[in-house]
């Protein structure tokens, strides 16, 4: 989050932003272990809505700066940042298949939003590579979009799973 406002970059605040609602995902997932379907079920389904929440906040940040005069985002910054969290979620996306657990609720909830974490840092460095290029704001605004819209229908998936 402090990389995404000291850059001025739309997509790096969606990210961390997707990164917070990861983290408490997987926060409530360790309740989830050992416990019954219904409460893996009930803690997949906080983690959908959270996300919703989230994604409805950045909706409103994105709208706001692009209708308001925003500065450039720093790319190089989007990118470096973007580049380290592709790395620790490609290990993330590795290691939880392995996990024992792996088909119940809670753990392919921390399944989909990884794989859209990855999604996203791929996002996140090619909109700095074009706020470059073209010297707009734009294409970090619309990876920003992007992501969010990505993590509502990771949302919805979850929602699913907890029925």
């Amino acid at each position: 989050m402090t990389t995404g406002m000291i850059s001025k970059s739309m997509g790096l605040v969606a990210d961390s932003l997707d990164m917070l609602a990861d983290s408490f995902v997987y926060g409530i997932s360790l309740f989830a272990i050992g416990g019954t379907l219904i409460k893996k079920k009930r803690i997949a389904k906080l983690a959908g809505y959270f996300q919703i929440t989230l994604a409805i906040i950045g909706f409103m940040e994105v709208i706001r700066r692009f209708f308001g005069d925003e500065k450039l985002p720093d790319f190089s910054t989007m990118i470096i940042v973007s580049i380290f969290a592709l790395i620790a979620n490609g290990i993330c996306l590795y290691i939880l298949p392995k996990s024992k657990s792996k088909e119940e609720a809670h753990m392919k909830a921390s399944m989909i939003f990884t794989s859209n974490d990855v999604i996203i840092n791929l996002g996140v460095i090619i909109a700095g590579i074009l706020v470059n290029y073209w010297s707009s704001n734009k294409p970090d605004l619309i990876v920003g979009t992007i992501v969010f819209v990505l993590v509502i229908k990771g949302a919805f998936r979850i929602l699913k799973l907890s029925k």
